[in-house]
Formats: C-alpha cells, sequence, structure tokens
C-alpha cells in the first residue's frame, strides 16, 4: 500500500489532500492552546523564554513518534512564540545538497527551518547539514577536477526543527545534533475530547457531550483522525439527524464507516485475525504477515502496529508478532495458551 492509499483510511493518523485547509483552519497558534503532550509543552515553553531572555535562536529541536500527534504544529507555535519566519520542506523535496543550500542561505537570523519526514534526507544532503548545524556554515566547492576549492558561507543563526515517525531511521551522527529531543505519545481520550470541542466550536458543530464521547474513543489518540471523523459524523447528522451530533447519530456514523469501538477498521482486523486464524497467534515475522494480507511490511510497521501495541494487541518478540489475549477477546475468538510458543519465521 503506498502513502497515499493509507491516507486515505478514515483513521490513518497520515495527513491526506482534505486535511490541509482544515489542519490549517484548526491548527492551534499558542502553545497556551495546544492541548495535551503537557511535558513536550513545559520543557518547550521553558526553553523559549529561555532563548528570549538570551536574545538567542532556540536550540535545534527534534520532534518525533506517530503521525497525525502535531508535530507540525508544534513547529509553526515555536516560530509564532519566538516571533521569527518558519520555512517549511521535507526530506523527500530536499534531493540535491544544492536544493538545501538554497534554503539555509535565505535564512535570516533566528528563523526557523522545518525539515518533515527528516529521516528520509539523503546521506549526501545530510552531510551538509551537519556543519550548518555546528558552526552556521556551509561548505561549496567551486569547480572540478584538481582546479576545485571549497569555499565556507557562514550562516545567520537560525533553529532546525526535524519532525520523523521513524526516529531509529535517523543516522546517529544527525540525531547528535539537535540540541532538545522530544516524543509524542498519543493522546488520552479526554485530551481528544477536548480537542473535539475546540474544533467543533470552530467549524460551528453543534454535538452533545456523549457525542464527543463516541468519537473520542474511536479516535485512536490522534487529534487528526479525530477531526477527520468529526467531519464525517458531522456530513451524516446534517443528512440524517438535523445537523445535531448525539451519541446515537455518532454510533450510526461510525458504524457505517465500520470503525469500531476502539477505533479498529476493516485492515486493522484482518492484520489481527491473519496472525490469530493463519499462524495460530504468532510468533509471525512481519514480513510473513507483509506477504498474507498483501501489504508492505513498512506500512504494517509504520500504519497499523503502533496503535495496536498502544492497545496490548500485539507483542513484539525476537521470534515474530504475537497476538496477546486481549486482540482475542476483542475479536471473539478463542485464545490458545502457550500459542506464542510457535515460531513461524519468514
Amino acid at each position: 500500500m503506498r502513502d497515499r492509499e493509507v491516507a486515505t483510511r478514515i483513521i490513518s493518523g497520515k495527513p491526506s489532500t482534505e486535511d490541509v485547509s482544515l489542519d490549517s483552519n484548526l491548527r492551534p497558534k499558542h502553545l497556551i492552546d495546544f492541548i495535551g503532550q503537557d511535558k513536550v509543552k513545559g520543557n518547550l515553553e521553558i526553553a523559549i523564554v529561555a532563548a528570549q531572555k538570551r536574545g538567542e535562536a532556540l536550540d535545534h529541536v527534534l520532534l518525533y513518534g506517530p503521525p497525525g500527534l502535531g508535530k507540525t504544529t508544534l513547529a509553526y507555535i515555536i516560530a509564532v512564540e519566538m516571533g521569527v519566519n518558519i520555512k517549511v520542506s521535507s526530506g523527500p523535496a530536499i534531493e540535491r545538497p544544492g536544493d538545501l543550500a538554497a534554503i539555509l542561505t535565505n535564512l535570516q537570523r533566528g528563523d526557523i527551518l522545518f525539515i518533515d519526514e527528516i529521516h528520509r534526507l539523503s546521506r549526501v544532503v545530510e552531510e551538509i547539514l551537519y556543519p550548518a548545524m555546528e558552526d552556521f556554515a556551509i561548505d561549496i566547492v567551486l569547480g572540478k577536477g584538481p582546479g576545485a576549492r571549497s569555499l565556507r558561507l557562514k550562516l545567520p543563526r537560525f533553529t532546525l526543527i526535524g519532525a520523523t515517525t521513524r526516529y531509529a531511521l535517523m543516522s546517529s551522527p544527525l540525531r547528535d545534533r539537535f540540541g532538545a529531543t522530544y516524543r509524542l505519545d498519543f493522546y488520552d481520550e479526554l485530551a481528544i475530547e477536548t480537542i473535539l470541542r475546540r474544533s467543533s466550536s470552530i467549524l460551528s458543530i453543534e454535538v452533545k457531550e456523549a457525542g464527543f464521547s463516541q468519537i473520542a474513543c474511536r479516535a485512536r489518540g490522534t487529534p487528526r483522525v479525530a477531526n477527520r471523523l468529526l467531519r464525517r459524523v458531522r456530513d451524516y447528522a446534517q443528512v440524517m439527524a438535523n445537523g445535531v451530533v448525539t451519541e446515537s447519530v455518532a454510533i450510526e456514523a461510525l458504524s457505517k464507516l465500520e470503525i469500531d469501538h476502539l477505533g479498529l477498521d476493516e485492515i486493522d482486523h484482518k492484520v489481527l485475525h491473519t496472525i490469530i486464524e493463519k499462524f495460530d497467534g504468532g510468533p509471525v515475522g512481519l514480513d510473513t504477515i507483509a506477504a498474507s494480507i498483501n501489504e508492505e511490511a513498512d506500512t504494517i510497521m509504520d500504519v497499523y502496529e503502533p496503535y495496536l501495541l498502544q492497545l496490548g494487541f500485539l507483542d513484539r518478540t525476537p521470534r515474530g508478532r504475537v497476538a496477546t489475549r486481549l486482540a482475542c477477546e476483542h475479536l471473539g475468538v478463542a485464545y490458545k495458551k502457550g500459542q506464542s510458543s510457535q515460531a513461524n519465521l519468514w
């Protein structure tokens, strides 16, 4: 499954085309308005105030965690709180060293460069980034062959904010050059309900308290998913229930979308059923699961697994993935005691 296809899942944390304008409208502008991630917010607030008191640029910041949790939003908020401009790019978009050099040389003092999917930067581009982050300078090679010479260009002191969903794929030298690293975790239902109240107010959607609860429990702890579900439920309510989202209306709308009360959809169920029924609950290798359901291993690991692990429905073991008793109970299938004793590796 390609990224575009993954993004079409309504419960995918990855952004889709329809999310662009919505994210822009609902995105909080200041730390005080950002809901959840209290530890990250607290640390960022201290770092921002300290940098402002010293009159310096903020240290380079790395944000990592599953998609849809607010990494991009926090980057924009940091720029607003620091009172500086922000330039936005992504790892795949910066293909050549010259692309990065052009961006860096156009930064002003204190500006923020935000690179999403920073783990996808090529190694040759990373080599340009190292001196830029440490010494605020870049080395440009002029000419070719024996007559080539290196020219060092000084850069204004800037802040690099990197965001990634694959922290382990970042090279160690790049990770080590960030002054602050923060992990964003899934949100609890109370925080998601608070986010939904704010979003419904901005979008002028009438939602009863029980309606918020039904949406929140299916949002997979992800604000982007919560806002996407809110829009779908709003559409159903406007057509079928005079525009008011009640508990029953929310349940009906989400049932039609085939999202269960824990936020699992057909593909999540397919992954779990494959492990439980085809491989006796595991352990089974990731590549074997991918081949069995015609998906890519990276897609399973990046998109499906994080939430299933969060729920306690999957275990990662040295021998492969194992479906837990909780997963069996949720699906209503028998749990085989000691089922993980069988190894089914690719």
